[in-house]
């Protein structure tokens, strides 16, 4: 049977998945528990996928995706949106239902958190269609079992992650936030679990995120370069933005393959997102701003 229409039903609730980026990303070791003990700071964009979704009274949870980027995905168990939905009613214990869309705008598997930012904003979609109290320490609980990202993606707004991605600390970064921010991907689609298997196990020291200046001059992200010897784009995604007026930092975001571009202005961004369009018209582009509070 086709999906029922979302958008016709009364009490839609509509969130955003924002996208995510690494400023910075600091590996420092290997745990024993097979995860990275990571330093970090993540900022969002303004602009993400989109979730939609309305209540129903059958107890059922169904996911329809559409969006550019939502072909091949699958709408079954293992999605994050679905995964998302289904621990949180387990753990309410409720019989609470809800017909759910996701519209894919970001590219998949492109190291800006796109399933981590659509599976913490299904869980606020949720709380807030069910009408349901959950302790903000619960609900932060629910997002880790999820991803390590998407415990931050709940509240999608600057923060210093560490650990695994379980601690976190709002991080004011003056001239972040509100900063103009050019995304870029070069169509290739990376996996985590690889790049991080290509990263030399080499401490190279901790994240000083006391100032933009210091982000910028001793920050880094040390699955650039396992990310680049998977996928050689990137370096050319890096070369496109190097040397662009107004540009005060680009780096890659997260395990690649999307990198980032931070500028003096939005008239600075516009031109090297015009200039890169011209020459690569197969790349995903997105001109955006870092999200505040």
């Amino acid at each position: 049977m086709p999906h029922p229409d979302v958008e016709a039903q009364a009490d839609l609730l509509v969130e955003t998945g924002y996208a995510k980026v690494n400023v910075a990303l600091h590996v420092r070791a290997r745990r024993d528990d097979g995860y990275h003990a990571l330093e970090s700071v993540f900022v969002f964009a303004e602009h993400g996928d989109r979730i939609e979704g309305a209540a129903s009274d059958d107890g059922a949870i169904d996911l329809a995706i559409d969006g550019p980027f939502g072909a091949g995905l699958d709408a079954g168990p293992a999605n994050l949106v679905m995964r998302a939905a289904k621990g949180l009613q387990a753990y309410l214990g409720c019989q609470h239902g809800a017909r759910l869309r996701l519209t894919k705008l970001l590219p998949v598997a492109s190291g800006i958190g796109g399933g981590s930012a659509d599976a913490a904003a299904t869980l606020r979609l949720l709380v807030r269609l069910w009408g349901v109290r959950i302790d903000a320490e619960e609900l932060a609980a629910l997002a880790l079992d999820l991803g390590s990202d998407v415990p931050a993606c709940l509240a999608s707004v600057t923060q210093f992650v560490t650990g695994r991605g379980e601690w976190l600390a709002r991080h004011d970064v003056a001239g972040l936030e509100g900063s103009p921010m050019l995304l870029v991907n070069p169509g290739v689609g990376l996996s985590t679990a690889h790049v991080f298997a290509g990263w030399d196990r080499q401490d190279r020291g901790a994240l000083c995120a006391e100032s933009l200046e210091r982000l910028i001059e001793a920050g880094r992200n040390d699955l650039q370069a396992p990310a680049v010897a998977i996928a050689p784009m990137i370096a050319d995604v890096l070369a496109a933005l190097d040397g662009a007026d107004g540009l005060r930092l680009a780096r890659m975001s997260g395990s690649g393959a999307t990198c980032f571009a931070l500028f003096d202005s939005e008239a600075a961004m516009a031109r090297a997102a015009e200039t890169i369009r011209a020459a690569r018209p197969g790349w995903w582009i997105l001109e955006t701003r870092i999200r505040t509070a």
